[in-house]
């Protein structure tokens, strides 16, 4: 029997790429991916209220066409309405996944991967923990081999620190910056080594003062040449601290069983809030006030978990 053909669609954002780019690697097929643009009105209408909406696609996503996949992956509102209009095309031949909550029913798709704090509920709804990512077993792995001899000046233990910034729901401001200096330079003050990565969505403003106050005492930060040590930090760090702001960052840190401290930033939301009270119930992350202590967990999957239950659904989708 012939291996299923697989997209995997989005537009754009990292953090929706990094779900449905970790699910079809775990599924473990051959797959396409594919970035797509609404125009208006398209763009704000539901999913369940787009007619013709495969004419509101940009120019930019004319490969949106027959022959369609034998299995869809979407993520974010906008890709749900393209993954319905996609369904119906192919007189509903195609099994559809979408992650996270699509806003409209689950009946739209024949599998819907939420996580828990979404609190979206439905008979075809697999709920998670966390988002789902691109880290495994096996990268991690990988990663630490690679990067061993990028980190092997560093002082011991090592805390490598994950710092995102401005969202819908948070705010990094003047006021974190500076408490979440103070922190730093108490690890320092304690023995600790620590690497420093930056987002794209880091104000300027975090930027400047961090690097200001933490080189001079021997802090590390990613200058943003060469291959990103991401993934590198994650394996070898002794210690993680992950600024709250992105679920997909905080559980992409916990995949690493290492320690993992939250960085609470202005702001929030009662998503978030069930999201970061969950992790820290289940004992994968503590809120970070510059002091470290070690303890242990177990590790979770939740992406190869689903890739198992979706090739199990698609087989009994085929009859």
């Amino acid at each position: 029997m012939r291996s299923p053909t697989c997209w995997v669609l989005t537009t754009g954002e990292p953090g929706m790429r990094s779900q449905v780019l970790g699910l079809a690697e775990r599924l473990g097929l051959v797959f396409e991916e594919k970035i797509v643009s609404l125009k208006k009105p398209w763009k704000w209408l539901p999913g369940n209220f787009s007619p013709f909406l495969l004419k509101g696609l940009t120019l930019d996503s004319s490969s949106i066409k027959a022959p369609w996949p034998d299995i869809l992956i979407t993520c974010g509102r906008r890709s749900a309405a393209v993954s319905m209009a996609i369904k119906k095309a192919s007189k509903g031949k195609i099994f559809t996944v979408h992650i996270q909550n699509p806003l409209v029913s689950p009946k739209y798709f024949d599998l819907v991967a939420s996580p828990e704090h979404d609190n979206f509920f439905g008979e075809n709804v697999i709920q998670t923990i966390g988002a789902l990512h691109r880290i495994s077993n096996e990268k991690l792995l990988e990663a630490k081999s690679q990067w061993h001899e990028y980190f092997s000046s560093f002082r011991k233990p090592l805390v490598c620190i994950l710092i995102g910034g401005d969202s819908s729901a948070f705010s990094m401001t003047d006021a974190n910056t500076v408490l979440l200096s103070s922190g730093i330079s108490k690890l320092v003050a304690n023995g600790f080594g620590v690497f420093m990565t930056f987002s794209s969505r880091t104000p300027s403003s975090a930027r400047k003062h961090l690097t200001n106050e933490l080189i001079p005492l021997g802090v590390k930060i990613w200058d943003g040449k060469n291959e990103n040590p991401y993934i590198g930090m994650l394996a070898i760090a002794d210690y993680l601290v992950v600024t709250s702001d992105s679920a997909s960052m905080v559980s992409e840190a916990t995949a690493s069983g290492k320690p993992v401290y939250v960085f609470h930033l202005e702001g929030g939301s009662k998503k978030f809030d069930r999201f970061h009270n969950q992790l820290e119930k289940i004992g994968m992350t503590r809120p970070f006030k510059g002091k470290l202590d070690y303890w242990e967990y177990s590790k979770i999957d939740e992406t190869g978990r689903l890739a198992e239950l979706i090739m199990q659904k698609y087989h009994a989708h085929l009859g």
